[in-house]
C-alpha cells in the first residue's frame, strides 16, 4: 500500500466541555440530555445532519415495549417514555398492547427528528455539532482521553472534555484512541428499510395479499431470502414501512464493505418492488422513501468490565449495578440462512421463516415461573484500560446471543441514559464511572419518576421541585 505524510499543524479547541457525546442516535441524544440535567456542559456529535440514528436515518420506526412479557408492569420509563408521550400528543405516533412482542410503538421518523431537535435546543448545557464526524483523539495518559479531533466544514477541529461517551454504535471512538475491540465471528446482517405507498390499500382490497409471501417466496427465483416484517407510519395515509432486506457477509467498519452493503441493499429494494408490482394487486405500489443509512444492526464490541451472557439475559439475573431492564426476546438473523431464531424468557424458541411454517422447541424444560423481563449491568458499559470513556449503544460489551435482545432501541435509549448519569456524577465526585459505587451508578427507569432516587439517594423538596422542571 502506497503512503503519504500528513504533516503535523495546529488544531483551534472550539469547546472545553464536561462531557463530549460522540454520535447523535436516541442513545446518544438521552445520555446527553441526562447529564445536561444534572448540571454537565455537554458536547454532542452527529455525522448526520439530524439526531436519532437508526429510528431516524434507518426508518426504523418502531420501539419495542415498555413492558413486562406480561403486561402487567412497566419496566421501562425516562427519556423513552417522555418522547413517546410528545409523539403520541401530536397524532404522530400509535401505541399497541404492551404485551405486543414486534411492535409496542410505532412513530414517524421525521417528527422524532422534530422532537429529538426541540430536545436538544431547549437545554442550554447542550452544544449540538451536526453533519460532524470525530476523526482522532488525543490523550493525558493511555487510559485518559484529553480531547477528540472532529471534522466539519468548518475545517479540522477540536473538543477538549473531562469524560467520553462513545455512542457511535460502533465502537468508533474507542477504536480511534487504541482500544482493543472485538467481533462475533458471525455478525449480525444489516437491513436497508424502505418506505411504500400502497401496500395498505393492497391488503384492504384482498386479505391474502402478503408482502411477505410475495418477496420471500421460495417457490420464486428472484425472491428475496431473509425476513420480512414492517409497520404503517402514524399520520400518514397508505404508507408503510418495510424491512424487507437482509446483506450478508459484510463488515459494515471496512469503507468498501460498507459502500458495497449501502448499495445492495438498495438493489434488493428495487427487487422488492418489482415483485409487489408483479403480482395481482401490487401494481399501483410504489416507493416513496429511502434511509440515509442501512440499518446495522451488529459491528465492533467493548471489552468491558463484564462481558453480558445470554445465559444471565434468559434466566433475568439481577445485578447489583442494574442500571436498564428489557422484555424484548432474543432475535437472531443469520448470514447464512433466511429466517430468525426467537428465544423467550419462559423457555420457548421459535425459527421463523415465512412464508413456510415456522419451527417450535424449547432452549429449557417448562417450569412454574419465569422471569419477565431481564435487567442490564452498569459494568458492561465500561471499556477495559479506560478512565472516562464509557460505551452506549451497540458497542456494548455482551455475547452474541444477548445482543440480540439488548441491541433494540427501547433499551440501547436506557443504556445512554445510564451513561450520561454516570459520567456527570464521576465528574462531581472527581472520580472515574467505575470508581461510582453501584447505588450512585443505578439509573431509575422504572414507572414511578424519572427523577434519580436511586442514585443519589432521596431528594430534598427542593432538588424535586428543581428536577420536575
Amino acid at each position: 500500500m502506497k503512503t503519504l505524510h500528513e504533516p503535523a499543524r495546529e488544531i483551534s479547541v472550539i469547546e472545553d466541555c464536561d462531557i463530549c457525546v460522540v454520535g447523535g442516535s436516541c442513545t446518544g441524544v438521552f445520555a446527553a440530555i441526562r447529564a445536561a440535567r444534572l448540571g454537565a456542559k455537554v458536547a454532542l456529535v452527529e455525522n448526520n445532519g439530524f439526531f436519532g440514528g437508526v429510528a431516524t436515518a434507518g426508518l426504523v420506526n418502531v420501539w419495542h415495549s415498555l413492558y413486562n412479557t406480561t403486561g402487567d408492569t412497566q419496566i421501562i420509563s425516562g427519556l423513552t417514555e417522555e418522547i413517546s408521550c410528545t409523539l403520541l400528543a401530536r397524532n404522530a405516533a400509535k401505541a399497541n398492547d404492551p404485551k405486543n412482542e414486534s411492535v409496542y410503538l410505532s412513530f414517524n421518523s421525521a417528527e422524532l427528528i422534530l422532537a429529538l431537535d426541540a430536545l436538544v435546543t431547549t437545554h442550554p448545557n447542550i452544544r449540538p455539532f451536526l453533519h460532524t464526524r470525530a476523526v482522532g483523539t488525543v490523550k493525558d495518559t493511555p487510559q485518559k482521553l484529553a480531547a477528540i479531533i472532529i471534522e466539519n466544514t468548518s475545517g479540522r477541529q477540536a473538543i477538549r472534555g473531562k469524560m467520553f461517551i462513545d455512542a457511535t454504535g460502533n465502537g468508533d471512538l474507542l477504536h480511534q484512541s487504541g482500544a482493543p475491540l472485538h467481533n462475533y465471528p458471525t455478525r449480525l446482517p444489516p437491513t436497508t428499510c424502505a418506505l411504500y405507498q400502497g401496500l395498505q390499500a393492497a391488503h384492504a382490497a384482498d386479505s391474502n395479499f402478503r408482502a411477505d409471501r410475495i418477496i420471500l417466496d421460495p417457490e420464486n427465483p428472484k425472491a428475496l431470502r431473509g425476513f420480512l416484517w414492517g409497520a404503517d407510519v402514524p399520520g400518514l395515509d397508505n404508507i408503510t414501512m418495510v424491512a424487507g432486506t437482509r446483506v450478508n457477509n459484510v463488515n459494515t467498519c471496512d469503507a468498501d464493505q460498507l459502500t458495497f452493503a449501502e448499495m445492495e441493499g438498495r438493489r434488493q429494494v428495487a427487487r422488492s418492488l418489482e415483485l409487489l408490482n408483479a403480482h395481482p394487486g401490487g401494481e399501483k405500489i410504489r416507493l416513496v422513501g429511502l434511509p440515509s443509512h442501512i440499518g446495522v444492526r451488529d459491528t465492533r464490541h467493548a471489552h468491558c468490565l463484564h462481558h453480558y451472557t445470554e445465559m444471565e439475559l434468559l434466566e433475568g439475573v439481577d445485578f447489583p449495578d442494574t442500571i436498564a431492564h428489557g422484555s424484548y426476546r432474543v432475535d437472531i438473523h443469520y448470514d447464512d440462512k433466511p429466517g430468525i431464531v426467537f428465544r423467550y424468557l419462559d423457555g420457548r424458541e421459535h425459527y421463523v421463516n415465512p412464508p413456510l411454517p415456522g419451527e417450535h422447541s424449547r432452549w429449557r424444560e417448562e417450569r412454574a415461573e419465569n422471569p419477565t423481563y431481564y435487567n442490564i449491568p452498569f459494568r458492561s458499559l465500561l471499556p477495559k484500560n479506560f478512565d472516562n470513556i464509557l460505551v452506549t449503544g451497540r458497542a456494548i460489551d455482551a455475547d452474541r446471543a444477548a445482543f440480540s435482545a439488548v441491541r433494540v432501541m427501547v433499551n440501547l435509549n436506557q443504556i445512554g441514559e445510564a451513561a450520561g448519569v454516570a459520567a456527570a456524577l464521576a465528574i462531581e465526585a472527581n472520580t472515574t464511572p467505575a470508581a461510582l459505587s453501584a447505588e450512585r451508578a443505578m439509573l431509575v427507569s422504572r414507572t414511578d419518576l424519572w427523577t434519580l432516587y436511586e442514585i443519589i439517594g432521596a431528594p430534598t423538596q427542593e432538588q424535586f421541585d428543581e428536577w420536575e422542571k
